[in-house]
Parts: C-alpha cells; structure tokens; sequence
C-alpha cells in the first residue's frame, strides 16, 4: 500500500513507519504539527501535500479533524481515524461523512482486543442472569484516564449480548450493600509499565469463566490499522469498524 500517515512523528506514528518497512508498504508522506526528521517528506499542513497515496492512517489527535476528512473527500481517499478522545461534536462530524468516503473507527485496533469484544458478547448471551460479570482493566502508571476505553467497549458488550438490563458500576468501596445482577463491575489498576491487560470475568454457581487480552507492546496498534487500510481501500463510502473486518476474516 501506498500511505499517508497523519501523526508521523508521535510514538505510534513512528511503530506504524517501522511496521510499514518490515511489511512491504511505503509511506509516501506524513503529516505532523511538530515535524522531525523521518524516511519520508513530513508537512505541517495538507495543503503542500502533493503524493499520491491508496490511503490515509491518522494517529494524531481530534484537533483539526474536520481539516483531514476534507483533505481526504478532496482526494476520494479512505482513512483509518486512529486517534482517541473524539467529542460528541467530533462524532457527529465523522458522521456527516460518511456518504463521502470510506472511514474506519473503532476504541481498539488490536484485533485480539476485538475478537475478545465477540466472545463477551456471546458469553453474556449464553450464560445470561445466571452469571455475574466483572471487569478488571490493567494498565500503567502514566495512564491518566480510567476506566479504559477498552473496558467501557466490553461493558457494551456483555450488555449487547444479555438478555436484561445491565448498568456499569465504578470499583466498589465502603457498605455497599448486595450485588445486584444488573451490575457490571469495573475495576481500574494501574502500575508500572503494563502496556494493557483486560479481563472479563463470569462468575456463576460453583464455576466462573475468564476470558481475557494482554498487549504486550503497541505494536498490535500498528498492526491492526494497516489490516484495516488494507480493508478500506476499495470499500464504499461508509463507516466501518473492527466487527466489519472481523467478520470478513472469518
């Protein structure tokens, strides 16, 4: 694939250009507010981007985001949006275009991550009221939000896949009285370097099942948003997300 990379120059900017050597692929530019030297041309702005390219894989922030889904209208290129954090406003913006181009967005591009959401979802669809549900989410030391974006994912799953009414509940502290079996536990830890560990725990009579996700570096990010380049290029307009590409795999 032929790639421009929006972020080139922040951490996984810099994973997604070394996955891009090992796998055959050539950036042909890369765009970044804060530009530094890379094996490609590097602009501050679309308006001096003059490659070609099959697609766009933006891992850059939401700022500004109106600019690059114009950019990519302009040019009827597809675009991975890779960044997090995105506001309502920013969603709806996302959403206006997608009769205009093709556009891949999900919380996690891990693919594990995503196989992980399929199984929750029918694990909550099989074991049903009988199964209380906890989730316990892992990550390191510098992470400034909680609970992760990855476990508010897996909460919509088990509740895709139940049969009744279920509600996230935040840690638990002091008398909180008896579970209910609405409850979806959440529980956020952090320490160290733990890169991202997430599991989803079934807790019945006498058995419990454990379905769970490691990532081991950030490299499963890069992996995951060139699978999904790949996946776009050809596609219609539309949004499309890991569920899509899951499904065409099988």
């Amino acid at each position: 694939m032929k790639l421009i990379l929006i972020g080139c120059c922040g951490k996984m900017g810099k994973i997604v250009s070394g996955l891009c050597v090992e796998q055959g692929h050539d950036i042909v530019c890369g765009v970044d507010l804060c530009p530094s030297p890379m094996p490609y041309p590097v602009y501050t702005d679309f308006g001096a981007v003059k490659e070609l390219a099959d697609a766009v894989i933006d891992f850059s922030s939401p700022t500004h985001l109106e600019t690059r889904l114009k950019f990519c209208a302009e040019h009827g290129l597809p675009i991975v949006l890779a960044a997090t954090g995105y506001s309502e406003t920013d969603l709806l913006l996302i959403d206006s275009y997608k009769a205009k181009i093709p556009m891949f967005k999900t919380g996690n591009l891990s693919l594990g991550v995503n196989l992980l959401r399929m199984l929750v979802r029918k694990a909550a669809e099989v074991l049903g009221d009988d199964f209380d549900v906890e989730i316990i989410e892992r990550h390191h030391n510098q992470k400034k939000d909680a609970p992760s974006g990855t476990a508010l994912m897996l909460a919509e799953s088990v509740k895709e896949g139940a049969s009744s009414e279920k509600q996230n509940v935040y840690g638990r502290h002091g008398i909180v009285g008896k579970r209910e079996k609405k409850e979806i536990g959440i529980h956020a830890v952090r320490g160290g370097t733990i890169v991202g560990e997430h599991e989803v725990l079934f807790a019945g009579e006498d058995e419990t099942l454990s379905l769970s996700h490691s990532a081991g570096s950030r490299k499963i990010f890069a992996v995951g948003a060139l699978k999904a380049a790949a996946y776009l290029i050809g596609k219609k307009a539309g949004l499309y997300s890991m569920d899509d590409l899951l499904c065409g795999l099988f």
